[in-house]
């Protein structure tokens, strides 16, 4: 099985489509996403081609592959337009014997980790900065935002593959990645 990982769409229909195009190119089996789908928050400038309504519209075509948690610009409101649910703070997903706790990053995150067993694997997104790394006992990941990167990374996406984690940009460079 293979998972691909999205966060921080923003409502930016152009970079959703290009990480569309990259799942299906991937042939991943399902699309985990970890938050801000439609709302680009009022810290984040406005991204390129913003339309939320169409965001909605083109993710629920994908409904019934998709695992999703609410992000912090994620609302009610939302959930309206989305046929799948997403308000939920975190995921629970077991893979290949390990469990993936999922989620937005803006309550659990990387420097404040719930509580979790040797071996698993925890995955936020918010910082809009890729991370894989271990920390301790616990792989931590975050595969970057699809629309509105920081710290000079470009935009990105996670890709979970047997025993293997990669944060790729859209141009095809890996960006970080991890094994265990």
């Amino acid at each position: 099985m293979k998972l691909f990982f999205m966060s921080d769409i923003h409502g930016s229909l152009s970079c959703l489509n290009q990480a569309l195009e990259a799942f299906e190119q991937e042939q991943a089996d399902a699309l985990v996403i970890l938050g801000d789908l439609m709302y680009h928050g009022p810290r984040n400038p406005l991204p390129e081609e913003y339309r939320p309504k169409d965001v909605a519209d083109r993710l629920n075509a994908y409904k019934s592959r998709i695992v999703a948690v609410r992000g912090n610009c994620d609302s009610e409101v939302d959930q309206m337009l989305i046929e799948f649910p997403m308000l939920a703070e975190y995921a629970m997903l077991f893979y290949e014997g390990r469990r993936i706790f999922a989620t937005h990053g803006h309550h659990h995150h990387i420097d404040d980790l719930p509580s979790l067993a040797a071996g698993d694997l925890f995955i936020q997104g918010h910082t809009h900065v890729p991370v894989a790394e271990k920390r301790g006992d616990i792989i931590v990941l975050n595969p970057g935002s699809v629309s509105l990167p920081k710290e000079n990374f470009p935009r990105s996406y996670g890709l979970m593959a047997g025993s293997r984690f990669q944060v790729n940009s859209f141009a095809g460079d890996t960006v970080k990645e991890i094994s265990w």
